[in-house]
């Protein structure tokens, strides 16, 4: 018997009281589990989710322009010059940056304004699948285009120029047809006709070239502005406008999903430390004439503190272990009840298990660290003053 076997026999001989411990703070723990990979699951599908809204960074070539006003009235701003980007360069140049695992999504665009029955109206050049990821809006009547030379017109541009599936639009030096017409969606897609981005660049013999480019960042993990600063590196001639309302409301929406699991977790574990504390300090109470028998026999107070400490080093690394398992387990369960269980991905991670069962464990020794000191500090005379 010595003073790692003595805690074991303890627990042992008090089940009831260990089973109560045990189980009080597997609950704390397993709650901390679940609700992080709960919240965490959830932060990401509300990024996905949101991204799907559009664009939230704009690249664009620096231009001189001119601002023309004359007795008050303002005409708007004269660009001396049109100017592009270099598509491929500049695309690679946005993937090279170091937070280019916040990059969703990079939407090049060639904009051309081209005659339709002597009607004006807008071509935008785009890559088709880029330009579904970040505009999932989209609903296209009749079908997407599935060859180079297909197009979608826009609803209110369909009908100004009496488009409809099959026809054929002349662009450039190449013929178009129509594929299908965007259902009405309240924004300036309606009123253009978009293209195959390289099939516009080689009907108006513009290869490589594009006007802009549009850019869907992840920011759940990193502020805006460093994306920007990084983009702005790679590309110095160009101009880089980001919505920071989009971004931050995003980012705000997730922080407080974040915060309010951080602060109910840390009620959670607080009030199973206080019940671990006052557990503890009743059986350092009902123990008394043991710690005497232990201190007659030449035990030092040291000895008794890591005696109690370790019955709670015990008690912290089992209810760790059964915590994350546990919150593992229902993470995958509470997320089916939430319906996000088909996105779900998590995984068990053996360095998370390690460092749940560290940290409760220390936190469970400091939490029972006064009663153990009180234990310590009892000698034998007082222990069996009560007899």
């Amino acid at each position: 018997m010595n003073i790692f076997t003595l805690p074991f026999r303890n627990l042992r001989r008090k089940l009831l009281r260990t089973g109560i411990l045990v189980a009080v703070f597997t609950l704390g723990i397993l709650s901390v589990v679940l609700l992080y990979n709960v919240s965490r699951t959830i932060g990401h599908s509300l990024e996905e989710k949101m991204t799907a809204f559009g664009a939230n960074v704009v690249i664009y070539p620096k231009t001189e322009s001119l601002k023309i006003s004359y007795g008050g009235f303002s005409m708007g701003n004269l660009a001396y010059q049109v100017k592009y980007l270099p598509e491929k360069e500049t695309v690679s140049a946005i993937h090279s940056i170091e937070l280019n695992k916040n990059i969703s999504t990079v939407a090049p665009k060639l904009l051309e304004l081209i005659h339709y029955k002597n009607k004006p109206v807008a071509v935008i050049g785009v890559i088709f699948a880029q330009e579904m990821r970040i505009k999932s809006y989209w609903s296209v009547m009749g079908g997407k285009p599935d060859k180079a030379d297909g197009v979608i017109a826009g609803s209110r541009a369909a009908e100004h120029l009496g488009l409809k599936t099959g026809d054929i639009i002349p662009i450039g030096e190449k013929q178009f047809v129509v594929s299908g017409v965007l259902k009405p969606t309240g924004t300036e897609d309606d009123n253009s006709i978009f293209a195959d981005l390289h099939s516009l660049q080689a009907a108006v013999n513009k290869p490589n070239l594009i006007n802009y480019a549009d850019v869907a960042a992840l920011c759940a993990g990193c502020p805006i502005e460093d994306i920007v600063h990084q983009i702005s590196k790679k590309l110095p001639n160009t101009e880089i406008n980001a919505m920071q309302n989009i971004v931050k409301q995003r980012m705000a929406t997730i922080q407080t999903v974040q915060h309010l699991v951080l602060g109910l977790g840390g009620v959670i574990l607080l009030t199973a430390c206080f019940m671990l504390a006052m557990f503890m300090l009743a059986s350092v109470n009902e123990r008394r004439n043991e710690i005497g028998i232990l201190r007659a026999l030449g035990y030092s107070g040291g000895k008794i503190f890591i005696i109690f400490s370790f019955e709670s080093l015990i008690i912290g690394a089992l209810s760790g272990i059964l915590g994350y398992a546990g919150g593992y387990l229902g993470s995958g369960e509470l997320l089916k009840i939430l319906s996000l269980g088909e996105n779900a991905h998590i995984t068990f991670n053996w360095l998370h298990l390690l460092v749940t069962v560290a940290a409760v464990s220390v936190l469970s020794v400091c939490a029972s660290a006064f009663p153990a000191l009180k234990a310590a500090q009892m000698r034998p005379t007082d222990a069996f003053s009560r007899i």
